[in-house]
């Protein structure tokens, strides 16, 4: 089987066709062009349907780097049930470089999307959004390719600076870089490493953070991150779809 195009997204797919595609298949250096030319895309102000299904997808590679597994989930919301979920691969075609990993990972993560039988209402990703050197991190990528809103929601810093963080689960603070508002560093439990939420597409910062913080249980990271992740590294699903095995 060609590993480079495991799965294609199949008739009656819950997503819609990418809006603005362009070829994966580029150089570094082609990659920042694509991310110059589409970031004046993002949008920053609340453009969103009534929240009642939201996504995760995120992205695992094997031991030597050269496969990459997305995986995508639907849960309910506000209660955060597991409604659908899928999972594909390719073959890595590009580097490892900082700040481009969305030409890394989106493919297989439109893939995983591609499966999906019910569609999101908004999408949040394990990564950054606006938070980003050229403030086009993965998470507004999908979000301007899709016409879709999304989150951003980083484990580590990866731009800016900000003001000590409360304690308290709930409390965060402005992420900067200069002059400019880039995110915010949000405490999702209290006395735990903070994480970093920024816009993807189509959202507000501070629905954003409310977003997140909603999909946020006991655990440092979002429902859909947590479970998207397990999904990704092929670990056993936390939620299940599937029957009760019978008896008979």
């Amino acid at each position: 089987m060609d590993q480079s195009a495991v799965v294609i997204q199949p008739p009656g797919s819950a997503m819609m066709p990418a809006l603005h595609p362009h070829d994966w298949n580029v150089t570094p250096q082609e990659a920042v062009a694509i991310q110059e030319r589409m970031r004046h895309l993002v949008e920053t102000a609340d453009r969103l349907p009534q929240i009642y299904r939201v996504a995760g997808v995120d992205a695992c590679f094997d031991a030597d780097s050269q496969i990459v597994r997305a995986a995508a989930i639907v849960l309910s919301f506000p209660d955060l049930k597991l409604m659908d979920h899928a999972v594909a691969q390719r073959a890595v075609k590009f580097p490892y470089v900082s700040g481009l990993f969305a030409f890394r990972e989106l493919p297989a993560v439109l893939d995983a999307l591609g499966r999906l039988h019910k569609s999101p209402d908004i999408i949040i990703c394990d990564g950054h959004g606006i938070a980003h050197p050229r403030r086009f991190g993965i998470a507004s990528h999908l979000g301007v390719l899709l016409g879709q809103p999304t989150i951003g929601v980083g484990k580590t810093l990866l731009v800016g600076h900000h003001i000590e963080l409360p304690r308290e689960k709930g409390s965060w603070v402005s992420l900067d870089d200069g002059n400019e508002v880039i995110g915010a560093v949000l405490r999702t439990q209290t006395g735990v490493k903070p994480v970093y939420v920024s816009i993807g597409h189509r959202i507000a910062l501070q629905t954003a953070v409310r977003l997140v913080l909603a999909c946020t249980t006991r655990y440092r990271l979002p429902e859909t991150t947590r479970e998207a992740h397990r999904l990704a590294s092929g670990k056993p699903r936390l939620y299940s779809l599937d029957p009760p095995p019978s008896n008979g």
